[in-house]
């Protein structure tokens, strides 16, 4: 269950920039896993071939640079593909922005394979948090969690947490909130669609780059196929919470994140089957609420 949680936490974190991205454009992101995979192969540059092994190895120093490096590479990279992917499609048919997401999912995948050293195969991920683990005391016994597990999960509620309050409390977050509902009027109201758009990609991206950082430093490795397997569980988050809200994104995820786990132990087929009671509940779900947890229903006016 622990595990669960924490796994829970990074799929809402990833989440967050399917929902964004979609209430504000209605644009279904697949290429955001990618995003969130770039992101752990920056912060694993920075560690490897910025910092003096002096600083690599002491955790506290090692961390923020590692979070920074991950979350600002994510972020150009998200900017860079609605600029020269999506906005050019904007105004098209809903297809070909899916389609060209599909595509910009392949092309990042294979930009890492080609020109980040070894990527063609799993690379270590230096720890950048305290080692070993909190003994958590349960019914018959305890339950082993990693502190790097710990940080993970906090870290991804907290910046979850955040960025709820900075969209319904800050100025620009109310200018979000308006582009999502009519971009044409939000325009006559004097605000500038394009620049909330970008900084929605750029906050989305972030959040994907400082969850793809934490990830590597939990398990220890990261691969170039990471991205396409948390990012398919983030979506089904999305759609599963109500995608477009936040709190749904996150609730979502650790739905998610306890199915896996839970489902693996207790349920018939053990994890050979984890991903198929993931989608049996979101199908259950959307049978009889298709918004999602917290979705609202959209009304079509005559």
């Amino acid at each position: 269950m622990a595990n669960g949680l924490v796994l829970g936490s990074l799929i809402g974190l990833i989440a967050l920039g399917y929902t964004m991205v979609y209430g504000i454009i209605q644009l279904i992101n697949f290429a955001h896993g990618e995003i969130f995979m770039v992101g752990a192969y920056g912060g694993l540059a920075a560690l490897t071939y910025l910092l003096p092994a002096a600083i690599a190895n002491q955790w506290y120093l090692a961390l923020p640079i590692a979070l920074v490096a991950g979350a600002v590479i994510a972020a150009l990279v998200a900017v860079a593909a609605e600029r020269f992917a999506y906005r050019p499609l904007r105004d098209a048919p809903r297809l070909a922005p899916l389609i060209t997401a599909l595509g910009v999912s392949v092309a990042l995948q294979e930009a890492v394979r080609v020109f980040y050293p070894d990527a063609t195969a799993a690379l270590p991920f230096p720890s950048i948090f305290i080692e070993g683990t909190l003994e958590i005391p349960v019914p018959g016994g305890t339950v082993p969690i990693k502190y790097a597990g710990i940080l993970l999960a906090l870290v991804s509620l907290a910046l979850a947490a955040g960025l709820q309050v900075f969209v319904d409390r800050s100025r620009t977050g109310r200018a979000m909130r308006a582009t999502a509902q009519d971009r044409d009027i939000a325009r006559l109201m004097g605000i500038d669609p394009d620049r909330v758009i970008v900084l929605t990609f750029l906050i989305g991206g972030a959040l994907a780059g400082v969850g793809g950082v934490l990830y590597g430093g939990y398990l220890n490795n990261i691969n170039i196929d990471m991205g396409f397997q948390n990012g398919i569980f983030a979506f089904t988050a999305a759609v599963l919470g109500g995608i477009g809200s936040i709190r749904g994104a996150v609730v979502g995820g650790l739905a998610i994140g306890l199915v896996k786990s839970l489902g693996g132990q207790y349920l018939p087929g053990g994890t050979a089957y984890d991903y198929v009671w993931i989608f049996v509940v979101l199908i259950v779900v959307l049978v009889f609420r298709p918004q999602g947890f917290f979705g609202e229903t959209e009304r079509v006016r005559a």
